[in-house]
């Protein structure tokens, strides 16, 4: 017995392997895009993080002074000498 291989099964083959191909060139193609969308949040947040860890150190070097650190106190504290009446307005 001979086997004949038609030409109709090199079609179906072939067009299994083009479907094969296809759905797996899209899913690693959609999972590419995710990837792209999540390092473009990363670096925003990191530009955002480094952003604030410099206003932070600014923050940190003039608390140091003694002046700066009671004009905060009072402007975000809400603080006050005991001799001193403070009236807060608000906008």
């Amino acid at each position: 017995m001979k086997i004949q291989v038609g030409r109709r099964f090199w079609i179906v083959l072939t067009a299994i392997i083009v479907v094969f191909s296809v759905f797996v060139i899209g899913r690693n193609a959609l999972h590419a895009v995710k990837i792209k969308r999540q390092i473009s949040l990363l670096e925003r947040q990191f530009d955002y993080y480094v952003e604030k860890i410099a206003q932070d150190s600014t923050l940190l070097e003039r608390l140091r002074y003694d002046d700066y650190l009671e004009e905060y106190a009072r402007e975000h504290y809400h603080m006050q000498r005991r001799d001193e009446h403070v009236y807060i307005l608000e906008d």
